[in-house]
């Protein structure tokens, strides 16, 4: 039986797009003149990154006391800006990979962008517990094994944060394949249209002598379903070991088992923010508002409301553990995160993460980029005070009202967060000026998707064709 186009299926590609115009106009951006505005974030991502450098660089010289870290607080803004950003790295791998699983045609136009964004987050998150061993050039030392004359020194491999270690990396090379596999059609077309032959040489080494034949793209769908589905377990696992970092402790507030899918609604919510973030930037200083469309845009806020408030039921869940739980030390550790010196920060992440994503119950706003931009601010700074408050606030009051203390954080501290958003930015300008931002390999295969949508329904004959009616008393079956 032929395919039969739904009359109400909107199109995943606006514009009346052809196979020349979509490949046009993705690579423009590459080999164009960018453009202003793509100058300006470029620009201001590399001033930011340079002071990220050279407060980073002053950090390791003069060690961590720097920080305004003491006795009882000895993990702070940079083990909060480490956790936040393995939890960023999060969608990108879902959108590329689970929705890939689940045939969900929409990511099409965003899985570059969104498995570019993994990436350079986990880049980020990486550095911060390095930054944290303070004088690297000694402090990584203790953590290699390496022959000495008592024998090899082993790192302790019951502690979490060594699964910390195996769980990120083994995410970062399992999404950097995925990534590069994604692309190899994709850089295949950008050297077949490259004039200079330095070009021609640099996209022809990344494509691998792919020449588009049946048998390179037999061989690219069997890999690229196979990463899919090692990297999906990946987007569950890999939080859910971070989270154990602060789970298999005994101090009030984080030892607790709802830790793990508390932290993976987290890290997918946060990281959906960021996608957004990134990809209205995208959309607008590339000009592709045909590919990603708002359509796109309104699914996403469909996927933030179902995570926000996932994030939301979790908050209350346990303030309702600690109440159960019928430990005096747990109930005062949530009581203080609402009512003590830090209740300022709590207030702000229920605020941004529970309350606001409540509007996007409203169509009209979910199709606004302008809104869903600052909806997208709100997320990720939301998110970040999330793991501000799950690690300060439950180490500055713990058992022992002696111990207690309060956390200043120092300028070098706020400089080196400001900064990592710098990094993060700055290797994202660069990888859609380098690479192409949208799949168009995929996009392709979507074009004719709704070209025939007609919202009142009425052409609906019209476009079905007649030898591709279902005969009488059979059941009908519709292709997408």
């Amino acid at each position: 039986m032929g395919h039969v186009y739904s009359p109400l299926r909107k199109p995943l590609v606006d514009g009346d797009k052809s196979l020349h115009d979509i490949t046009h106009d993705v690579c423009r951006s590459i080999e164009g003149k960018p453009t202003a505005l793509w100058w300006y974030g470029f620009l201001a991502s590399a001033a930011v990154l340079g002071v990220f450098l050279v407060v980073t660089g002053w950090t390791l010289y003069e060690g961590i006391g720097v920080w305004g870290l003491n006795k009882t607080v000895g993990w702070g803004f940079d083990i909060t800006n480490f956790v936040f950003w393995v939890g960023i790295g999060h969608a990108g791998t879902l959108i590329s990979a689970v929705l890939h699983l689940f045939r969900q045609k929409w990511r099409t136009s965003i899985n570059r962008s969104a498995e570019a964004m993994t990436l350079f987050a986990v880049v980020c998150a990486g550095l911060f517990p390095l930054i944290h061993m303070g004088r690297l050039w000694i402090g990584f030392l203790w953590v290699a094994p390496y022959p000495n004359l008592r024998g090899p020194l082993w790192v302790n491999f019951r502690s979490p944060l060594l699964w910390d270690v195996f769980a990120i990396s083994t995410y970062l090379t399992i999404s950097a394949v995925f990534w590069y596999i994604g692309l190899i059609p994709d850089l295949a077309t950008v050297r077949d249209r490259a004039k200079h032959w330095a070009r021609k040489l640099f996209y022809g080494t990344l494509a691998q002598g792919w020449n588009g034949s049946v048998r390179n793209w037999n061989h690219y769908e069997k890999a690229y379903m196979i990463f899919a589905g090692l990297a999906t377990p990946l987007v569950f696992s890999v939080h859910s070991i971070v989270s154990m970092d602060f789970a298999t402790s005994v101090i009030p507030g984080w030892h607790t088992t709802i830790f793990p899918p508390y932290f993976v609604a987290g890290a997918i919510f946060s990281g959906f923010g960021m996608v957004l973030t990134l990809l209205l930037i995208a959309r607008k200083t590339m000009r592709l508002e045909n590919y990603i469309t708002l359509d796109h845009l309104e699914s996403m806020g469909k996927v933030i409301i179902l995570t926000g408030s996932m994030v939301g039921l979790a908050y209350g869940t346990e303030f309702f553990i600690a109440w159960y739980s019928g430990s005096i030390y747990e109930r005062f550790a949530f009581i203080n995160r609402a009512t003590g010196p830090f209740a300022w920060s709590y207030w702000i992440m229920v605020s941004c993460n529970v309350i606001s994503p409540q509007t996007l119950w409203f169509r009209k706003l979910r199709r606004s980029p302008v809104f869903l931009f600052v909806m997208s601010i709100f997320v990720n700074i939301g998110m970040w005070f999330e793991r501000f408050v799950i690690i300060v606030t439950s180490l500055h009051r713990d058992y022992l009202p002696s111990s207690w203390s309060y956390y200043y954080p120092t300028l070098i501290e706020v400089l080196e967060l400001v900064g990592s958003f710098g990094l993060f930015f700055f290797l994202f300008f660069l990888f859609v000026r380098v690479m192409p931002a949208v799949a168009f390999g995929e996009v392709k295969g979507v074009l004719k998707m709704g070209r025939n949508y007609d919202p009142t329904g009425a052409s609906a004959k019209k476009h079905v064709p007649a030898e591709d009616k279902p005969a009488e008393g059979s059941p009908e079956v519709s292709h997408a």
